[in-house]
């Protein structure tokens, strides 16, 4: 069976006051999660693994989903009453990740903000400033809402930002992203368009490209393959090696925060195009390890809270308390 594929060719709100809610434990960046999908959960595991953040409420909607009852198997408090459950009590939370839908995330953020409970976005809404750690994790602490871009974006976007750094004169880059379906939620896939425009945006903004094009491959194969990237990029004249030295450099960077990513096809230049392949293999935390995708998103999420944590109890330390 072939693989589906789908291709298509304001200024910010000022940044909350970052602050630490009193947690139980040691400081911790007190965190709440709404969606309790494939993404929530496995951002759930890696959140529990955390020292830097503690998980004070798992929020869906089904008290009966898979996501809610690993929850309570952990202990975290878990609630089936999705954004409402935060807005009761929003004085516990420091940071809300939002692992719903590009749809219900623009409502959700429109309620959070004027609390100023600064949300970290893993859906592909792209309300709030693009976040991609291995490029400007800096620049992302205090913001009221960073868009974790996609999957795809946060695999391939980086590659793509070493091509145009060594290449500066190439005005297309294309990419190519491949996932197993079982590893592909339901609200991933009502939120294609969402997925295939913010990637476009992120690589055009990250890499500076003229011209970008996204396309996602959802490959219903058994067993599911792993999850794979390729950066393609039109280039008649290219420095091989000044490429693959920023490429390499850029896997060790994602490395640090994603442990399972990796470069299986270093970039070479045939037919007038530049190419490179990365494999993500999951932590194995929710689903099994072809659920790279999972994996790279929550990982960078759990990066910019992480930073956002260190900030905060630096900043404390600093002025004494």
């Amino acid at each position: 069976m072939e693989a589906s594929a789908i291709t298509r060719t304001s200024s910010e709100p000022p940044r909350p006051r970052l602050r630490l809610a009193g947690s139980r434990d040691g400081g911790k960046l007190r965190v709440g999660i709404i969606g309790t999908g494939n993404i929530g959960t496995d951002l759930l595991l890696k959140v529990q693994r955390s020292e830097l953040l503690e998980c004070a409420l798992f929020a869906g909607r089904n008290s009966r989903s898979a996501g809610i009852r690993s929850a309570q198997e952990l202990g975290v408090p878990t609630s089936d009453r999705s954004i409402d459950a935060f807005l009761e009590e929003p004085d516990r939370f420091d940071l809300v990740f939002d692992a719903t839908s590009a749809t219900d995330a623009k409502r959700h953020y429109a309620a959070l903000q004027p609390l100023g409970i600064p949300v970290i976005d893993l859906t592909p809404a792209k309300l709030g400033k693009m976040c991609v750690p291995a490029l400007n994790l800096a620049d992302c602490v205090g913001q009221p809402n960073l868009c974790m871009v996609t999957c795809g974006g946060q695999a391939a976007v980086p590659l793509a930002h070493c091509v145009m750094k060594t290449h500066p004169h190439v005005d297309y880059v294309e990419i190519v992203s491949t996932s197993a379906s079982k590893s592909v939620g339901p609200a991933t896939r009502v939120n294609i368009d969402e997925y295939l425009a913010t990637t476009e945006a992120a690589l055009s903004h990250f890499s500076g490209v003229r011209r970008a094009k996204s396309i996602l491959l959802v490959n219903p194969s058994t067993p599911p393959i792993m999850m794979q990237n390729t950066v393609f990029a039109k280039a008649d004249e290219v420095d091989l090696p000044a490429l693959t030295e920023a490429v390499e450099e850029m896997v060790g960077r994602i490395q640090r925060y994603v442990p399972g990513y990796r470069l299986v096809v270093a970039p070479l230049h045939e037919n007038g195009r530049i190419a490179m392949t990365v494999q993500v293999a999951g932590a194995g935390d929710y689903l099994p390890a072809y659920a790279g995708n999972l994996d790279i998103i929550t990982c960078a999420a759990v990066a910019a809270a992480e930073e956002n944590a260190r900030v905060i109890t630096s900043g404390a330390a600093a002025n004494g308390n």
